[in-house]
């Protein structure tokens, strides 16, 4: 399978996959409390058969071209994942996500894993739109979506229920014309 370096510091991009089970579960296990702050994961992946039931669903989901899930391991270990929760591609319009256990947060790897990801979607699979819902608490997930050059499009207020608090979830967004002329500029500075 694909192992793609994300960088100098030995971090890659790889698929997650139903056999990872117990590394997703050791993953959430590390950071539960950290990851839980804001989404749901760290509460629906609390054993051995919930992480298998997760990865999965997300098997189902890229077997029938709906979603996938792909991992960011750090020094060999697994620290987070990055998501197409939703793919539509008749619509060409997908949602991306992601979590990190503590450790691996502050170090770039969801930006430079969803630039990654935001090129295949866009160049190799002809999407439109990328979309990053996020709860509006979460500042770092929030300076995620600014660095990818997402437009924040909208507030969705408290819609959504999150360990018994209704939070609120901001809409951000990039078009593939957006993402191409954006990529385009980064190019010409490195030259």
């Amino acid at each position: 399978m694909y192992a793609i370096p994300l960088g100098d510091d030995g971090a890659e991009l790889r698929p997650l996959e139903t056999w990872h089970a117990e590394e997703l579960l050791a993953c959430i296990d590390r950071g539960r409390e950290f990851i839980g702050r804001h989404v749901g994961l760290a509460d629906a992946v609390t054993d051995l058969e919930s992480a298998r039931a997760f990865l999965t669903s997300y098997a189902v989901k890229r077997s029938a071209d709906a979603g996938s899930l792909h991992g960011v391991w750090l020094g060999g270990r697994l620290v987070g994942g990055l998501l197409f929760r939703v793919w539509d591609t008749p619509a060409g319009v997908c949602e991306a996500g992601c979590w990190l256990e503590p450790r691996a947060a502050g170090r770039g790897l969801v930006t430079r894993g969803m630039r990654v990801l935001f090129d295949w979607a866009f160049e190799e699979r002809g999407m439109h739109r990328v979309e990053w819902h996020v709860s509006s608490a979460n500042g770092p997930s929030i300076n995620v979506a600014r660095r990818l050059g997402m437009s924040r499009e909208g507030l969705l207020r408290e819609n959504y229920l999150h360990r018994g608090v209704r939070t609120s979830t901001e809409i951000w967004a990039v078009l593939a014309p957006e993402w191409r002329a954006a990529r385009a500029r980064a190019a010409r500075a490195d030259h």
